[in-house]
């Protein structure tokens, strides 16, 4: 197992300089700094894999953050750089991403270190059901409920479910969500992400152009999140002008289909084969003459290095963390509007919480009730967002959110007595 490292992580260190300045703009205590620059527990795992005919050793982690709203929910992410101290920074963005969204939750991440693509199915099935029993002390319907992130899927969420399930004796389907419908999972949940961004650009566009009709997009990252942007701002009447992936970048004028964008994510279509022009370079669609633009991939994509580059005038977060303090800085000082992460991509845990609520009193909506009711709580979520930031006119869009978030939090905790 290789030592745990969360020293100068460029991630972390702008969650918290983020987090901190939230908290100076919002007046609150300095001691609350204190409390919320580090989590509640850190678990780590070593997960034993048969891999060709040996026995491979996985390092896997949960952490949770802050409980003081609510039991603690977040993703699991299986990729081969995931560290300690990302899993230390999402679980922190989804402490204020569940705050802003006003849902009962605290926040978690959890993570393992492996490439999901390098493993059979078997492999892959043992790796998940081997994660849940390590963490299986620490999450429950009333602790801790995890969700997909990058790298895992409704699969398998099957598979934890199934295996939590066991651990307890009894069907257990509100200890996960996202899981596939057959399983008490609710078929919104496929497309949250990319839906709550697009609904959040829908928003954003009104105000800035009057409506997103007409207008440009490209797309970084043709994961679920982006390829689900895609499909639903294509429906809203935008053009998908670029997408990326790690085989490069398509770039067309007259647009790409979202539904070849979405066969391309389930592995039906070569990305090669998506209609334009080819580019060995996956990072090209954060650089195309488009007006809005979803970074939708990893953390760090927009930095001081290449934020001279981009040439959108509105920005949306569809992934993590992909714009750096500095770089949001000068894309501010172009005029540039950056709709923050913790707002933008909310669609996903918004959407898990409607899931748990169904699954907690066994009901099932259906699919249009469903979207109707995540569509309306992203929209205000915006709403609320929008009216601080312009109250406050030295602020950007992230410090009016962060300190939204802030606030309910430190509420709970002063309740609580805890500050």
């Amino acid at each position: 197992m290789q030592p745990i490292q969360t020293g100068e992580n460029a991630f972390l260190v702008s969650v918290m300089n983020y987090l901190k300045r939230s908290i100076s703009l919002g007046g609150f205590p300095a001691e609350l700094y204190e409390f919320l620059s580090r989590p509640k527990r850190v678990l780590v795992v070593s997960i034993p894999v048969r891999v060709n005919g040996g026995v491979v050793f996985f390092e896997g982690y949960r952490v949770q953050h802050n409980d003081a709203l609510g039991p603690y929910k977040g993703g699991i992410r299986f990729h081969p750089e995931v560290s300690l101290a990302d899993d230390m920074a999402l679980a922190t963005i989804m402490t204020l991403k569940n705050s802003l969204a006003g849902l009962p939750y605290g926040g978690a991440k959890g993570a393992v270190r492996v490439d999901p693509k390098r493993l059979s199915p078997r492999e892959l099935e043992e790796l998940s059901r081997g994660y849940v029993r390590a963490i299986a002390p620490l999450i429950g319907e009333e602790l801790d409920i995890p969700a997909p992130d990058v790298g895992t899927n409704s699969q398998i969420m099957a598979w934890m479910v199934d295996e939590y399930s066991k651990i307890a004796g009894r069907n257990a389907p509100a200890v996960f969500t996202a899981k596939p419908p057959e399983l008490w999972g609710n078929p919104v949940r496929e497309y949250s992400t990319g839906f709550g961004v697009a609904v959040v650009a829908r928003e954003m566009a009104k105000i800035m152009w009057g409506d997103i009709r007409g207008r440009t997009v490209a797309i970084h990252g043709a994961g679920n999140t982006g390829a689900w942007a895609a499909y639903w701002l294509e429906n809203m009447g935008a053009k998908i002008v670029a997408v990326s992936s790690t085989k490069g970048t398509v770039v067309n004028t007259s647009g790409i289909p979202s539904e070849l964008i979405l066969k391309y994510y389930r592995r039906e279509l070569e990305f090669q084969k998506l209609p334009g022009k080819f580019v060995n370079d996956p990072s090209a669609s954060l650089y195309v003459d488009a007006d809005i633009l979803v970074p939708a991939a990893l953390e760090n994509a927009i930095t001081e290095d290449n934020v001279g580059s981009v040439r959108a005038r509105l920005v949306v977060e569809g992934a993590n963390g992909p714009t750096t303090p500095e770089a949001e800085k000068a894309l501010y000082e172009r005029g540039v509007v950056v709709v923050p992460d913790v707002l933008a991509n909310a669609g996903g845990v918004v959407m898990s919480y409607l899931e748990w609520v169904e699954n907690l009193q066994w009901l099932m909506w259906d699919e249009e009730e469903t979207r109707s009711r995540l569509e309306r709580i992203m929209a205000e979520n915006f709403r609320r967002v929008h009216q601080r930031w312009i109250q406050e006119k030295s602020w950007t869009m992230r410090d009016a959110a962060y300190v939204i978030a802030v606030e309910r939090i430190y509420k709970a905790m002063k309740a609580r007595g805890w500050i």
